[in-house]
């Protein structure tokens, strides 16, 4: 002991190095107690965000631009559980979003991960911005005594800050990215270049924000530019939310606020410009026709500018100037919402000029490839990519007519029934010479699938009859049901009940080269389940829907509506008519693939169902178009009807499997 004492004795003070790096590790130490007074991101950002020289067109203190406000304060709400940010390019959102994560890091001390669309991306994120804003940020240096080191706590994929804080990167391809990280914030850059499944598991949303359960204040940032329309994962995300926020700006002369919009040379507002003269460009105010230029409508100065900008949801009529304060319609105030989605393009950025965007709209026009990067990036709108004409629901609406029930020339009825998780579906088609069709028949029954009380409604549809125009009674020959979803065993059930190839099991395949229909040679747990050749069939139904009908005269291939809203109103049309062909990668191949893009279409998928009985009573059981009628199948009596002498379509209630009336599809 006494040892141990005269060594004690013998210890020569510390020396000034040590004494320094002494009250660095205690000040390091004492900074996760430190509560500084609560700012919003926008604040924070304006005290302390730089744009470093390596990751920016100018290098400096950051200011936040009024049309950013809103935006970059939403990044940062606690109530806020949910951002999309639909956008063009050359907006800041990159720096708006590495401006958010540090504040959440510095300020609110979050964990935080962000998902790039692949490792590469992420690596070019980790290196160019994330460890430049480190550097340039004294208060987020603080937190980085490892930085410019090889370090355990600072690799490409993670940052582990003094405060116990970690910043986490990831690339979006591998559906293992996605796991075994908890955070407080996720941030997905360029979300539309990320896969829309992620290796089977899910979107990319759906599994990134699986890494927020349990977290406090769970904050999950969606940002890019957009695609093509159907398949765009950020518009996808935006439509998760209620309320879509533009930036409403008020006009420099009038004062009558409106978002800007590209407008059009038909337009009486949008953007102009003398002929051939961009740098002439300005806009032109869609309320009193004001000219309006792009210096004036930032000039803080005016009684009017972009200074009193605000978000406004078109739809609800919910707004904000900030991202803080939320307000309804009648400037009242309102909580928070959990969700919300901004849209905002480059007409709004002082970084860019109106001239410039024209400049680009002249060098895209008469190139669909040039135009399609100018729709995304300068417009910051998805890309309607169609193969072909779009079909017009009025045009069809305009050219109804009135018909009998069955009109004299048709001699068949088929039927198809579409699988909805409430209700049942159908449409009857009645089939002439040249397959011209005409709608006979549609019901819409609502209720369980499964429900015994449902299926009994079905089956009473399914055996209705219809009256020709010359008296003689039909009912249908064939139906195609689709046995896709949760309800499958219902509709094989069915099939048995009514009849194995009178009610007939169907199911969609997508790729092209499908024929219609494949009816199959062998049973599928018991009945015959029959693939669809989705896209062929809608390719046909398309090309058929443009044959224009003749008064009175038998036209090949065309497709007649009733002029009865009870069977054929605005909304049948809309649905038959809600798809588009939009190209798809498939296995590394481009192909064009229908997309409904979210718009009902069970009209067109009844038509699909029904083609495809049709094609199935043509090739496999001998029915032809170009012949007499069939007619319904009398009431059975005490004699025994004699056999046929040819194949004949089955009347309802089956009938055996006949191989020799035509090829296999």
């Amino acid at each position: 002991m006494t040892a141990c004492l005269d060594s004690s004795m013998n210890l020569s003070p510390p020396t000034t190095e040590q004494l320094n790096e002494l009250a660095k590790a205690v000040r390091l130490g004492l900074a996760a107690l430190h509560r500084p007074p609560p700012m919003t991101t926008v604040e924070w950002a304006n005290e302390h965000f730089y744009l470093s020289s390596e990751s920016s067109y100018h290098e400096g203190r950051w200011e936040t631009l009024p049309f950013q406000v809103a935006i970059l304060n939403a990044m940062g709400n606690d109530e806020i559980r949910k951002v999309n940010i639909v956008k063009s390019a050359r907006l800041g959102y990159t720096k708006m979003m590495l401006a958010a994560i540090g504040y959440l890091l510095e300020h609110k001390k979050r964990n935080c991960l962000t998902f790039s669309p692949t490792d590469d991306d992420r690596d070019k994120f980790s290196k160019t911005h994330v460890k430049t804003m480190i550097r340039d940020i004294p208060v987020v240096l603080a937190l980085a005594p490892w930085h410019g080191k090889k370090h355990t706590d600072n690799t490409t994929a993670a940052k582990r800050f003094a405060n116990g804080k970690q910043l986490f990167m990831h690339g979006g391809k591998a559906a293992r990215n996605y796991r075994e990280i908890s955070a407080d914030g996720v941030f997905y850059d360029e979300l539309s270049g990320f896969d829309s499944d992620i290796e089977r598991e899910g979107t990319p949303t759906t599994l990134g924000d699986k890494r927020l359960e349990g977290a406090t204040f769970p904050k999950s940032v969606r940002g890019s530019t957009p695609k093509l329309a159907g398949s765009c994962q950020i518009t996808l995300a935006a439509e998760e939310s209620p309320h879509l926020l533009r930036c409403n700006v008020p006009c420099p002369h009038c004062g009558e606020e409106q978002v800007l919009k590209w407008g059009g040379k038909d337009e009486p507002y949008g953007f102009k410009w003398d002929k051939g003269d961009a740098e002439s460009a300005f806009y032109l105010c869609e309320h009193n026709g004001c000219v309006i230029r792009q210096h004036e409508l930032h000039d803080d100065t005016r009684p009017h500018s972009i200074a009193q900008a605000r978000y406004v949801c078109e739809k609800t009529g919910i707004w904000t100037r900030d991202g803080i304060d939320f307000f309804d319609k009648d400037d009242q105030p309102i909580p928070t919402p959990r969700t919300v989605s901004f849209h905002i393009w480059t007409a709004y950025s002082p970084l860019t000029t109106w001239a410039q965007i024209v400049y680009d709209f002249l060098d895209a026009k008469g190139d669909a490839t040039k135009l399609k990067t100018f729709v995304n990036t300068t417009l910051g709108e998805t890309w309607e990519d169609e193969y072909g004409e779009k079909l017009d629901w009025e045009l069809l609406y305009g050219r109804r007519e009135v018909y009998a029930q069955v009109p004299n020339r048709a001699v068949g009825l088929f039927g198809g029934i579409d699988t909805q998780d409430d209700r049942y579906e159908g449409r009857v088609w009645a089939v002439g010479a040249g397959q011209e069709m005409w709608l006979v028949d549609r019901w819409i029954l609502y209720g369980d699938p499964a429900g015994a009380e449902l299926l009994k409604k079905v089956g009473e549809r399914l055996h209705r009859t219809y009256t020709r125009e010359d008296g003689g009674v039909m009912n249908v020959i064939r139906w195609g049901w689709d046995s896709g979803g949760s309800y499958t065993d219902e509709v094989y059930s069915q099939s048995k009940k009514h009849g194995l190839m009178w009610v007939v099991p169907v199911r969609g395949a997508n790729d092209y080269g499908k024929p219609i229909a494949n009816f199959p040679r062998k049973k599928h747990k018991g009945v015959y389940l029959t693939e669809v050749g989705t896209n062929n069939a809608k390719e046909l139904i398309y090309n058929r829907l443009k044959i224009q009908p003749q008064p009175g005269i038998a036209v090949e291939g065309c497709i007649h509506f009733p002029a009865n809203d009870e069977l054929c109103d605005e909304d049948e049309l809309k649905q038959l008519t809600a798809e588009v062909k939009l190209p798809r990668v498939v296995k590394g191949q481009r192909k064009y693939l229908w997309d409904s893009g979210g718009r009902r279409n069970e009209a067109l998928d009844c038509l699909v169902y029904a083609l495809a009985a049709l094609y199935v009573s043509m090739q496999r059981f001998g029915f032809d178009p170009n012949q007499k009628p069939v007619m319904a199948t009398p009431p059975p009596d005490k004699t025994p009807p004699p056999a046929p002498a040819q194949a004949q379509a089955p009347a309802a209630g089956g009938g055996w499997l006949q191989t020799q009336g035509g090829s296999w599809l």
